[in-house]
């Protein structure tokens, strides 16, 4: 099935040069940062988590939303989603192959993510996190693969594939609570020490991954003549809408528990995120840009009339989407930084090769999405 990736009409494959050359751009920066080490980034020793591990929070939330999908169709039998299903598989295939790019590019060498297979450590979260993301990476692509493969022949999938569909859905969960647990197991870091931490994780997840999903089902709708059925996308954006009440309602929770209890270790890290600390203050624009695009997606999404009206549905959930990315992707990680457990600040500010790397894992991870979904909207078109 992988040679329908190889057919396509010119702004097909200009996107997926597009594509190539971004990655082609990061690769080089990468040959870069493997020659002259991790202090080529704007990490430092205070800040020692940055772009790299904040992508890679995000992203592991965007790859377990693909329960969301999964649960329902195939645990409950709701068949409306039964279009969209393997899009959301293989949106996690391509998330998660992202999220082990970030770790790689975080290690500085690529030798050093062997050490935690040759000196395995069951105590340590991270050992326990590469496992449950390598073994969700195998169920999404080994499902999906199967699911689509018994689809392009016309008939059922086969019996065996349902324990590894069962398995999903609580490894799903999994991946980011265990991703949640490398903050929240740190007590050193007060910004991170949060029971919720992990529901807040899920919650986010929850959101954010449909919210892509659902816009990129708008974009297919309009320019690839493949239509996911309006009652499953907005059966997904009644998802996004409660997910997101629930993840802005956690957020509140903390701001409650740090401002109604006085505690300044505490109450630094959110005052830097919000008006600055001691003159420093390079995370309010992202905050606020953050906040109010929450604001904006809640007003959208809660109102029946622009949740069921397609353009007002895709500004929702991009506001969702990059609200979630900047609240994961930059805030989270870097606000446990700041102040550090001595009250220091030191504030981080990523170079133009951490950039381009990042960008070119970005592509990479839109490169195997093009791809898997070019066979997926083959095998569909062609047996519709």
């Amino acid at each position: 099935m992988l040679e329908k990736a190889l057919r396509g009409n010119k702004s097909y494959f200009a996107w997926i040069g597009f594509l190539l050359i971004l990655f082609g751009m990061g690769f080089r920066f990468y040959l870069m940062q493997l020659s002259y080490g991790l202090g080529i980034t704007g990490m430092s020793r205070d800040v020692s988590w940055g772009l790299y591990i904040g992508q890679f929070t995000f992203l592991v939330g965007v790859a377990a939303s693909a329960v969301m999908l999964v649960l329902p169709y195939y645990l409950h039998n709701y068949k409306v989603f039964g279009k969209i299903t393997i899009l959301g598989e293989f949106l996690a295939v391509a998330a998660v192959t992202m999220c082990l790019s970030f770790i790689v590019v975080d290690l500085g060498r690529p030798d050093r993510a062997f050490n935690v297979l040759l000196y395995p450590t069951p105590n340590s979260v991270l050992f326990w996190d590469m496992v449950v993301l390598n073994g969700y990476l195998f169920l999404n692509i080994f499902v999906g693969w199967t699911v689509l493969e018994s689809e392009a022949k016309s008939c059922p999938p086969p019996k065996w594939i349902k324990p590894f569909i069962y398995l999903s859905i609580p490894w799903a969960v999994s991946i980011h609570t265990v991703t949640a647990f490398l903050y929240a197991g740190l007590p050193g870091r007060g910004f991170w020490l949060s029971a919720i931490m992990a529901p807040r994780f899920l919650a986010s997840a929850f959101a954010a991954g449909p919210a892509l999903l659902i816009l990129i089902c708008l974009f297919l709708r309009k320019y690839a003549r493949f239509d996911a059925g309006w009652e499953a996308i907005q059966a997904l954006s009644k998802i996004v809408t409660y997910a997101m009440i629930i993840s802005v309602f956690f957020v509140l929770c903390e701001l409650f528990t740090v401002y109604y209890s006085q505690i300044p270790e505490h109450m630094y890290h959110f005052n830097y995120l919000f008006v600055g600390l001691h003159g420093h203050d390079g995370l309010v624009p992202w905050m606020w840009a953050s906040t109010i695009l929450a604001a904006i997606s809640l007003i959208l999404l809660i109102n029946p009339k622009t949740r069921n009206s397609p353009g007002t549905l895709a500004v929702g959930c991009a506001a969702v989407f990059f609200s979630l990315w900047i609240e994961k992707g930059i805030t989270l990680v870097l606000t446990g930084y700041i102040p550090s457990p001595l009250e220091t600040v030191t504030e981080y500010h990523p170079t133009l090769p951490e950039i381009g790397i990042v960008i070119g894992v970005w592509a990479l991870g839109f490169l195997i999405l093009s791809v898997l979904y070019k066979v997926a909207l083959s095998v569909k078109l062609e047996s519709a």
